[in-house]
């Protein structure tokens, strides 16, 4: 049966570049040119330790597959997520090249041909002050509505490295969305690489729970008042212990980290929220219920598919069990109150 999702948004949907070569129309005369030399324009660079055809790597979506999404949803509107190579490059210079083409390339590929859909900024992480060049440059557009960022850095995502991204993310009202996956800099696991892919993706969580935790001590919510940060993909069902946890250890090392004045708990149901898929509590209406209680505020959760990896759903998009008065918030208030820009562009279209 059709889930309730007429006029809903869609917080993370996904579009994949095809190819390097589809990029050298946005890229200028150097990087063109030296993607030419050096082979790179016969590459895909896709941004997966997946064999192509794994389930976890899902299908890559074109433009009709993704209208036939939009409607078969009634989707109001949708973020869409570009993930790429570029994020695994050590070279500073080409990753803002590439990440600066895929901008446009969105931009003229997708937003351009289809109204319903916003974006996320793909930035360099491997240089900070180019990763907020690049927020500079497409904040323009408010058809940018988020900055993406993968879960899996160089180094904690609190760490004053990365301020300069965060400081242009909230000067210009797009939150940040820490999406699965990483730079492949380090073993995905805190012992080491593992045998396998299941390994790598239950990982994930820790990697998600690693971020937040410092985000929170290292004070970039008390630096930072304005910013708002997405957890794309991450599931739900790690929240609970580890905002008990953490609030447990903050009282009692508080002196080591002053600058956090409220209790974690609080900071992140203000600041941080959640895109749904992948929903991995129970199928049990009381154990979601339990689940969601224990994680608090009914404003933290964002409607997404993930169309069209392996966890996207269907029909079964809305998770059994889920509260059917938390809905309202889930589909479409949540989403308006975390993305300013988005609700901006929506309101002017009714108007």
């Amino acid at each position: 049966m059709r889930q309730p999702t007429q006029g809903a948004i869609d917080c993370d949907v996904h579009v994949s570049v095809p190819s390097v070569g589809a990029l050298l129309p946005y890229c200028d005369d150097y990087w063109r040119d030296q993607f030419r030399i050096r082979g790179i324009d016969r590459l895909d660079f896709s941004l997966t330790a997946y064999p192509p055809n794994a389930p976890l790597s899902g299908k890559p979506a074109d433009l009709p597959a993704m209208r036939a999404h939009l409607d078969r949803f009634g989707l109001r509107a949708a973020i869409a997520q570009c993930l790429h190579g570029s994020m695994a490059l050590h070279s500073e210079d080409m990753a803002a090249a590439f990440c600066r083409a895929i901008n446009d390339w969105m931009r003229a590929e997708w937003l351009d041909a289809e109204p319903r859909l916003f974006a996320a900024i793909t930035v360099p992480m491997q240089s900070p002050d180019l990763a907020a060049a690049e927020i500079e440059r497409c904040a323009a557009d408010g058809r940018f509505v988020q900055v993406l960022v993968p879960a899996m850095t160089d180094m904690p995502l609190g760490r004053r490295f990365y301020w300069p991204l965060y400081q242009a993310a909230e000067r210009h009202g797009l939150p940040v969305g820490i999406h699965a996956g990483g730079m492949f800099r380090h073993a995905p696991t805190p012992t080491g690489w593992p045998s396998y892919i299941i390994e790598d993706y239950a990982a994930q969580a820790q990697a998600f729970d690693s971020q937040l935790l410092s985000l929170i001590t290292e004070g970039v919510f008390t630096k930072f008042p304005g910013l708002t940060v997405v957890l794309l993909e991450s599931g739900i069902t790690w929240l609970p212990p580890f905002l008990w946890r953490t609030n447990k250890i903050w009282r009692g090392l508080r002196p080591d980290a002053p600058w956090v004045d409220r209790a974690p708990p609080d900071i992140v149901r203000e600041r941080v929220r959640l895109t749904l898929q992948p929903f991995d509590a129970p199928e049990d209406a009381g154990k979601v219920r339990a689940t969601l209680r224990h994680i608090g505020g009914d404003g933290m959760l964002l409607f997404s598919t993930d169309f069209p990896h392996c966890q996207f759903d269907g029909d079964r998009a809305l998770p059994v069990g889920f509260p059917a008065e938390m809905l309202p918030g889930l589909l479409t208030g949540n989403a308006m109150a975390t993305y300013p820009r988005l609700a901006a562009a929506l309101r002017e279209t009714v108007a």
